[in-house]
């Protein structure tokens, strides 16, 4: 199905089984973080419930719904103009039966969809501290970017009372954030079970960390070997190729 593109909109094939997304080209456009997210959170379980918080563009979503048999995911976003987007895509690739928007904040949507009702939470949230680091004046990359709608812990409080007991939690973050992520995971009862660092290449420090949690498991982490996005001539490395689907 074809849609009708607004000023500054494009379509980008996510060349994979023929999904594509339509972006703003001055707006917040979707990064590796998202493609790797996606990726890391490939094993969800055929007919699951997913939640993505924060969807943005609907990014995670759409590839979630080409890489596994997850049953319904719905994407939560508080910016409208951004929400229009991702229903134009949902369309775009005929997944209305599988993939939904919300428009809201995070912190509502307990209301809306009831406790302890999902399979699988994923989400990549903004980065920054409120009122930390250089701000965009785009409102939306600001929005994106800043915690200036729902904080960390917000995020994971949010996702624990979203869960099922023994439910799943993808995030993919910024390092020097960890220490954060696991306490307040832990606070939460959601329990780190997974994780992953994110380098740009073997010389460099980590740029990203993937986690996976699970609500009330018992402590028991893995630290998955590193992944290395670039080869020292400056090439994706061959893993990144592979999710890339090159």
């Amino acid at each position: 199905m074809e849609v009708k593109l607004n000023k500054n909109e494009k379509i980008e094939d996510l060349q994979f089984k023929n999904l594509r997304i339509i972006q703003n080209k001055t707006g917040f456009c979707f990064g590796i973080d998202s493609v790797l997210l996606s990726d890391f959170a490939k094993e969800i379980k055929e007919d699951a419930k997913v939640v993505d918080l924060g969807t943005g563009t609907g990014i995670i979503a759409i590839l979630l719904c080409g890489k596994t048999k997850l049953k319904e995911i719905i994407g939560v976003e508080i910016q409208k103009e951004v929400c229009e987007m991702a229903n134009k895509s949902i369309k775009l690739n005929n997944l209305e039966n599988k993939f939904k928007i919300i428009n809201d904040n995070i912190l509502n949507i307990e209301k809306i969809i009831g406790k302890n009702s999902i399979d699988v939470i994923v989400t990549n949230p903004p980065y920054k501290k409120k009122g930390t680091g250089i701000k965009n004046e785009n409102e939306n990359k600001i929005i994106s970017r800043h915690e200036t709608t729902a904080s960390l812990e917000d995020f994971i409080d949010i996702s624990c009372k979203l869960l099922k007991d023994k439910g799943e939690f993808y995030m993919v973050h910024r390092p020097e954030r960890l220490v954060d992520i696991i306490e307040i995971m832990r606070k939460y009862k959601i329990e780190p079970k997974i994780l992953r660092f994110v380098y740009s290449n073997k010389n460099s420090e980590p740029k990203l960390v993937l986690i996976k949690g699970i609500k009330n498991a018992k402590p028991f982490l893995k630290v998955k070997n590193n992944l290395y996005i670039y080869q020292e001539d400056g090439n994706y490395t061959e893993e990144i190729n592979k999710i890339y689907n090159k």
